[in-house]
């Protein structure tokens, strides 16, 4: 494949990705990545900072669409029901790729420093979505705790969706823990 051909950035990533199921995250170089995806390093560096941001270069887009979700959710929804139509809307464009987003699971999984960086954007996230809400008039605390909570409940989706090989629809499997999580809140256990 020749450097001008298009998709620099999914060739890069796809590359990346690869090179980090097959060798490790840590052993990888960029100019392992980039000879792979038939580039150049400079190529690289215009498309990324590092090789972290391989991982994580969607990020943004992310943050725009879980705070679009809550601001075009009905004025009559819950703040936890805004937040669970915006978790299940960015998990619609997850499940797009569901292999990358397997594999991605497995190299992050395996580094501490790429865990770190996770949960860094996982509070991102929150924090996306709790200024969403108190856009919306919601109280900073309320906000604050359904963002959180909605978070807690994408973790655990996540992490179900990904053990299930055969599980298409991640969509489906958040709006049950959002329902599982209300219910718990809400139905009062037999001490």
């Amino acid at each position: 494949m020749g450097r001008w051909e298009p998709n620099a950035r999914g060739r890069l990533a796809q590359a990346a990705l690869t090179l980090y199921v097959e060798q490790g995250f840590e052993k990888t170089t960029v100019a392992e990545i980039t000879a792979r995806a038939g580039l150049t390093e400079r190529t690289f560096f215009r498309h990324f900072a590092d090789k972290r941001e391989v991982l994580f270069y969607g990020s943004d887009m992310a943050l725009g669409l879980l705070a679009g979700a809550i601001a075009d959710a009905p004025a009559s929804a819950a703040p936890i029901d805004a937040v669970a139509a915006a978790l299940q809307a960015f998990s619609a464009v997850v499940q797009e790729n569901p292999e990358r987003a397997r594999l991605r699971d497995a190299v992050v999984s395996a580094n501490p420093e790429l865990r770190e960086r996770e949960l860094i954007k996982l509070a991102a996230w929150a924090s996306a979505m709790a200024g969403a809400l108190r856009d919306r008039g919601i109280p900073a605390l309320v906000a604050s705790l359904a963002a959180e909570t909605g978070i807690a409940a994408f973790k655990v989706a996540f992490t179900r969706w990904i053990s299930e090989q055969g599980e298409p629809d991640l969509p489906r499997i958040i709006r049950e823990s959002m329902e599982d999580l209300k219910s718990v809140l809400t139905d009062r256990a037999p001490v």
